[in-house]
Formats: C-alpha cells, sequence, structure tokens
C-alpha cells in the first residue's frame, strides 16, 4: 500500500488522472472500474486534458461502473450513466459498447447477472478507481455490508438520501436503492486507487489509515488488498 498526498486539488485531480493514465499505456485494452462523484469530476477532466494533448487511445479500453441508481433512466441527469458519460465516455474515443454502467430501468435481480456477467466478458477489472464516503462506504456498500457480499441490490442509506436532496429535488425523489458491486467484487480488481479530497474527509482518511478492518468501516478492507494505492490532498489528510 502506497499513500500520497498532494498539496492541493488541482495538484490531487491530476495526479489522480496520471495515474489511470499509465494504466492505459501499460496496458490499452484494460477495464477500468469507475466510480461517479465530486471526489471524481475533475479527474475525469483530467482524463481529457492527457488524451487530447497526449494521443492517449481509448479505442480498446473498457469501462464499468461501481453503481447505479434503481429507477433513474440512464438519460437523467442523476443517473450514474448520464454523468459518466458527460464527465469522460462521450469526450474520448473509447467504444461505446465497450463501457457499461448498470441499467437503472431494468429488472434489478436480472441486472444483477448481467453486471457480473458483463465485468466477466471483460476480462476483470484491471484498475478500479473508487472514491470513498465520509462513513466509509465504497459504492453502495454502506457499514454493514459484509466483506464476501458480491453484486446486489441494497438499501440507499440516510446519509445518502441526504447528500442527495438537493439533486434530486428532495428527500422523496432520492431512489430508494441502488445496484451495486459487492465488497468482494470490488476486492478482486488487480489494482485499486482510492482517491479522497476535502476536509470533510479527513476523519474518515484518518479511521482508515489506522489499520483496523471492520465491516463499520466497509473501506477498511481495501488494507488487506495487495495492490492499492491511495491518493488524497492535504486537507483529506488532515493537514
Amino acid at each position: 500500500m502506497t499513500v500520497t498526498i498532494l498539496e492541493n486539488e488541482t495538484d490531487f485531480d491530476r495526479e489522480a488522472a496520471a495515474r489511470v493514465t499509465k494504466q492505459i499505456l501499460i496496458k490499452n485494452d484494460s477495464l477500468i472500474g469507475l466510480a461517479t462523484g465530486n471526489t471524481t469530476l475533475n479527474i475525469f477532466d483530467w482524463m481529457v486534458k492527457f488524451y487530447m494533448e497526449l494521443g492517449i487511445d481509448y479505442s480498446k479500453v473498457k469501462t464499468c461502473n461501481v453503481d447505479e441508481y434503481v429507477g433513474v433512466a440512464a438519460d437523467d441527469k442523476r443517473s450514474c450513466r448520464y454523468r459518466i458519460d458527460q464527465s469522460l465516455l462521450k469526450r474520448v474515443n473509447i467504444k461505446y459498447e465497450n463501457t457499461y454502467v448498470p441499467n437503472g430501468m431494468a429488472d434489478p435481480e436480472q441486472e444483477l447477472k448481467v453486471f457480473k456477467n458483463k465485468v466477466e466478458g471483460f476480462g476483470g477489472i484491471d484498475l478500479l478507481l473508487l472514491s470513498i464516503g465520509e462513513n466509509g462506504h465504497i459504492a453502495f456498500n454502506e457499514p454493514g455490508t459484509p466483506f464476501d457480499s458480491t453484486y446486489h441490490i441494497v438499501p440507499i442509506a440516510q446519509t445518502t438520501i441526504d447528500a442527495k436532496a438537493e439533486a434530486f429535488g428532495g428527500q422523496n425523489q432520492v431512489p430508494r436503492q441502488g445496484i451495486s458491486m459487492g465488497i468482494r467484487d470490488i476486492m478482486a480488481a488487480r489494482k485499486i486507487l482510492l482517491v479522497a479530497k476535502g476536509r470533510n474527509k479527513a476523519p474518515v482518511i484518518m479511521k482508515f489509515l489506522s489499520g483496523v478492518v471492520t465491516i463499520d468501516n466497509p473501506a477498511s478492507v481495501l488494507l488487506l488488498h495487495p495492490n492499492i494505492e491511495i491518493v488524497v490532498d492535504s486537507q483529506a489528510a488532515g493537514n
């Protein structure tokens, strides 16, 4: 495990993007796992910048997102599919059939099978870009999620509902379920890049780095992964 602390947000975004780009340069048909959210948004901007300025080729790259809201259509601006399309996938030369985000409008139980088959069909995740929630959640895996969980339908935690209320136009509009990789699926990635920025993430990063592995802090299981890199900005590091 390596931990890199960057002085500011710009350095953080650029460094994280550079590490994902390096993976593509090493293996041009990599499957990159992606998390959407405020932490990764500017990282995607830098990935696009590297694509344009350095001629990075995405034509053989494959991507899969770690989660999606149940009942939210792909063309809904609040969906993970829409967000990743607009922030990254439609800005590089990736083949759309080589991208996957769970279908929030499909039968959830059937989509779990599609999710599993798609990741396996793509050859497994080479690099997973993963963010961490303030309570230690990874993807939609909230505290208490068993470490042996696989692709599953999960209830959206109240803390997430609160955080997403404005984006969805009120708490009552926030979906109550999500489809997500399980923790076992996350741990199956060959390499994990865990990113965190902002002072609000400092407590959970300190807890994570304490070394205590517990289901009360889902991200703590990543400490057991054989190939993990952690990139944080100085605020998330508590400086």
